[in-house]
């Protein structure tokens, strides 16, 4: 690693191993990030000396953030268990998020069909409330579909007891890349920013200053940090007295492409759930199948998809395409929701609404909350936190305001009026330059000086510059995290440990690794895509 990724870490490191930090930040996930942004925009704004840090265990957004289904949405069915309030406050901040970072929060249409007319009905009467409920923010209103242009859209969908359906519009997601823009425009504004970096909290003085155990997972090390105040958003590894988070787990395959379209699916199950089939992959080649909703009782370390849940899936996709019997899964992940337990009987019904609170010994931690709604609930809790540690900070929220890395829509426009421009002077497809505006946005040209001349055995010059730039630029310093968090090539396609072998040896040609450590990099990767019965217990 070199460049601006080595100097911050490094920088961010030394100043936690030899100063005193005003707020530390443990937990690089989406709430972690937006509280780091928060906090760097409101200290720019106001001009005053306000040291802030985040670390993380592993890359940021490697847990629930970047595991999830990849969409800014409502949440439709919270309207059954009358969450209204959390709907409309996810549609709200829908608009918003569409509005800071439109090259990673695209609209999506959904197409729902409906296989009864008690079910038409009520569905058709949800959506006129989600309509409703968004306001002036909505995407589009939704449009209620006969059986026959359901068909149409959907030729190879099952058509028994189909009555007809609907279309409406929430948003799809690069969930890891829009972690890591919120951190890195948190790093703009000042804020130290180190991953691969345990944090535990040790004691608090007598003058309030915590002191923290760190220790760096990469290249050893432990230090003492000391902190004014710290930050739990760590999520499922959060573990507050008396207030433990719920862990339901969320499971996702990945299958050859079901649906006809652009468009998704969204189905409503008998049980209550709702599952989406989204296109996927950087041809939309495959469809994104999920999620669960199933109690986790393992811990946070343990966390990947039962056979049940896998047997589950495939009954969807099969009522729903009955085709879908021959096809097989490339790739299966899962990950923890830390909800707030509300006591529901159900993980289903169990509630997405959020809780800020200091606990007994001092700690600030954020529990619970949708993905959608991570800038409300940093805004929230950096309100709380400036009332007690900075009075005298005077400076409001800006995050709703302010592009995120400057990717206003005037930006990310005129970006994609220079494809065709940019395409011929870099010589590549002009399809391929406007996918990585939509992952990279203002950075493309700053990426792209990365590309190649020539591919480099197996992977493309793009594929080449991605991993290039992860390294240089965005901390990823072990493989599945260039693969599954810098970038998506490892849901891309089938990979075993040969296809995987160019890779390892390019990034250990950057970073020093010898044949062995390649070898250990390969099996993670796999390890993280692994289908049911194929994990490897550690």
């Amino acid at each position: 690693m070199s460049g601006f990724a080595e100097d911050l870490r490094a920088k961010s490191i030394a100043t936690l191993r030899d100063g005193i930090v005003d707020v530390l930040i443990i937990g690089g996930g989406i709430n972690g990030a937006g509280i780091a942004r928060d906090l760097g925009l409101r200290k720019q704004q106001a001009g005053v000396a306000f040291d802030v840090a985040v670390v993380d265990q592993g890359h940021f957004a490697s847990g629930t953030s970047g595991r999830n289904s990849h969409l800014i949405h409502g949440g439709l069915r919270y309207l059954k268990y009358l969450k209204l309030g959390l709907v409309k406050e996810s549609l709200r901040e829908r608009m918003v998020l569409r509005s800071i970072a439109p090259h990673l929060v695209e609209p999506l249409a959904f197409v729902m069909p409906m296989y009864s007319r008690v079910d038409k009905l009520k569905f058709l009467m949800g959506l006129t409330l989600y309509d409703q409920l968004a306001g002036d923010g909505n995407i589009s209103k939704h449009r209620a579909i006969s059986k026959g242009e359901l068909q149409q859209l959907e030729p190879h969908m099952s058509s028994r007891g189909l009555v007809g359906g609907a279309i409406f519009y929430d948003c799809r997601v690069n969930s890891s890349r829009f972690v890591l823009e919120n951190l890195f425009d948190a790093a703009a504004s000042g804020v130290h920013v180190a991953n691969y970096v345990k944090a535990e909290p040790i004691s608090r003085g007598e003058e309030g200053i915590w002191k923290v155990r760190l220790e760096d997972a990469l290249f050893g090390g432990r230090y003492e940090a000391r902190a004014r105040k710290v930050i739990d958003a760590t999520g499922a590894w959060s573990e507050p007295e008396g207030a433990k988070p719920r862990l339901v787990r969320g499971s996702h395959l990945i299958l050859p492409r079901l649906t006809s379209d652009e468009h998704a699916v969204a189905f409503f199950d008998d049980d209550g759930r709702i599952v989406f089939l989204i296109p996927w992959g950087s041809e939309k080649q495959w469809t994104l199948l999920g999620t669960t909703d199933v109690e986790h009782t393992d811990g946070p370390g343990k966390v990947s998809m039962t056979k049940a849940e896998e047997d589950y899936l495939l009954g969807i996709a099969q009522k729903l395409y009955p085709g879908a019997s021959s096809y097989s899964p490339i790739a299966a992940f899962s990950s923890l929701r830390p909800l707030v337990d509300d006591g529901s009987a159900s993980s289903t019904a169990a509630s997405r609404e959020h809780k800020i609170f200091n606990t007994k010994d001092g700690i600030l931690r954020i529990q619970g909350g949708k993905y959608t709604t991570y800038r409300q609930v940093s805004e929230e809790a950096v309100d709380l936190l400036l009332k007690e540690v900075a009075p005298w900070l005077q400076a409001k929220c800006r995050t709703a305001e302010e592009p995120l890395c400057g990717n206003s829509e005037k930006a990310v426009g005129k970006l994609m009026n220079e494809a065709a421009k940019m395409a011929a002077q870099f010589q590549l497809a002009r399809i391929e330059v406007e996918q990585l505006i939509r992952d990279y946005g203002v950075h493309t040209a700053k990426m792209m000086e990365f590309l190649p001349a020539d591919h480099y055995g197996p992977i493309t010059r793009t594929q080449y510059a991605r991993m290039a730039f992860a390294v240089q630029h965005e901390m990823t310093l072990r493989l599945p995290d260039v693969m599954y968090g810098s970038t998506y090539l490892g849901w891309d396609r089938a990979w075993d440990a040969a296809s995987l072998e160019p890779y390892a040896y390019l990034m250990g040609t950057w970073l020093g690794w010898d044949a062995a450590r390649q070898a250990r990099e390969i099996m993670s990767v796999l390890q993280m895509s692994a289908l049911p019965g194929k994990q490897r217990r550690e």
